[in-house]
């Protein structure tokens, strides 16, 4: 009798759940997108970062290691779905997370996270060793930080 692996069999299958992680901005909601998404690809060419990337399943993604999200809007605006919201409400809950892969927990001077970061949510505190602290009032979620940490010691999540 062949036993069936499920756990495995599980990895070639299209996970919303795993896959909701890195969405467009200001979508409804992770299964209104799944649900109504066309694959399309217009938001894609429409992206002026190019941070727009066709993800497991055909549909679109955000990769912060391409660059930053600058909220432009254009991915909603040239959509024909009603799967976003208004954007003149924020984009995301979206923040920058560290780890303690960020090589000030090494006591090595990077800080190129905070030279990246426009809204000055990225800051290092004085001390023995200045270790990044993180303004939730001012972060945006953008991603400006990601793609320049050597480490990759930085994600954007809720």
């Amino acid at each position: 009798m062949l036993k069936v692996n499920s756990a495995k069999r599980n990895l070639w299958r299209f996970n919303k759940k795993t896959n909701a992680e890195h969405l467009l901005p200001w979508l409804k909601s992770a299964d209104i997108f799944f649900d109504q998404c066309t694959q399309c690809a217009e938001c894609l060419i429409v992206c002026p970062t190019k941070i727009i990337v066709k993800g497991d399943g055909g549909y679109p993604k955000i990769d912060f290691n391409l660059g930053e999200c600058d909220f432009c809007a254009k991915c909603a605006d040239i959509c024909t779905q009603p799967i976003f919201l208004d954007t003149t409400q924020p984009a995301w809950l979206k923040k920058a997370q560290i780890s303690h892969a960020c090589l000030a927990y090494e006591n090595i001077y990077c800080r190129s996270c905070a030279e990246s970061c426009t809204a000055q949510a990225l800051t290092f505190q004085l001390g023995i060793s200045a270790l990044p602290t993180i303004n939730n009032e001012l972060c945006n979620g953008c991603g400006a930080c990601v793609a320049l940490c050597p480490t990759h010691a930085i994600e954007i999540k809720e």
